[in-house]
């Protein structure tokens, strides 16, 4: 069920509008038909590929006003390479953040995911697979691959992630489904970092610290070296600025495991 069915009422208003009209299959008509097939099309695709639309599901992207605080998280970890790095900044800093787990890369390093947990870091599922074609899954399919994620994650330490980030951001009906039956609290971000293509650290830092505002989360992802090199000065810019850094589920006000 889509969030918005004002839109697809409209578009097949519009249709049976045409018909009406027109009677009779014409040129006009088809094309006027496809002019409203394209316009569906195009709002679909939209829910689908924006995180914060809520076309299909309400995922939590930011918290709402409240408290001058900021919630760091990092997507498709533990990486052996990048995420011991980005800990010790985190610890040195006292800086609390989320990292939402692929759940083979779980299985492949259930220390490092041990160290991220007790030193009080929020633990969130981001599927077991993270499949390139994960959005094209039928809901049984995600629900089976995010419960081995949750398998792999209690595995290693013992709880079970409430929260859930979409591979990639993208919803669909299908992924609306597994979420709801099986209770996980969807969250995304308002501060996309782009950290996976931006590689230039002064680049990076500028375009995350623009404009900075209460209750936002910023994405991350624990697997690129210009993240951990840039990790100290967002810190340092957000509380000279007078932001506080919470974990995400304190800023979202959510349970963190079920």
């Amino acid at each position: 069920m889509l969030k918005y069915p004002v839109i697809q009422i409209t578009c097949w208003a519009a249709f049976m509008a045409l018909l009406a009209v027109n009677q009779w299959w014409t040129p006009v008509s088809i094309w006027l038909f496809l002019l409203v097939v394209g316009m569906y099309l195009g709002f679909t695709a939209w829910g689908a590929i924006f995180v914060n639309s809520n076309f299909y599901i309400n995922v939590l992207c930011r918290a709402d006003g409240g408290e001058k605080a900021v919630a760091i998280s990092f997507d498709d970890g533990p990486a052996a390479g990048n995420t011991p790095q980005i800990l010790s900044i985190l610890q040195q800093h006292q800086v609390p953040a989320a990292f939402f787990c692929i759940g083979h890369r779980v299985e492949a390093h259930p220390d490092l995911l041990k160290r991220i947990y007790e030193e009080g870091h929020l633990i969130g599922n981001h599927s077991y697979s993270h499949h390139a074609l994960f959005d094209l899954f039928p809901a049984r399919k995600m629900a089976n691959d995010l419960g081995k994620a949750d398998a792999a994650i209690a595995a290693a330490i013992q709880v079970k992630p409430k929260l859930f980030r979409p591979p990639y951001g993208v919803t669909n009906p299908m992924l609306a489904k597994a979420i709801k039956e099986n209770n996980y609290i969807p969250v995304g971000w308002s501060i996309r970092s782009m950290d996976t293509v931006q590689r230039d650290e002064k680049a990076l830092l500028a375009k995350v610290t623009k404009n900075v505002r209460p209750g936002d989360i910023f994405l991350f992802h624990d697997t690129g070296a210009a993240t951990a090199k840039i990790l100290p000065g967002l810190i340092r810019y957000l509380r000279e600025q007078g932001f506080a850094i919470r974990r995400i589920d304190q800023l979202l006000n959510v349970p963190a495991y079920a």
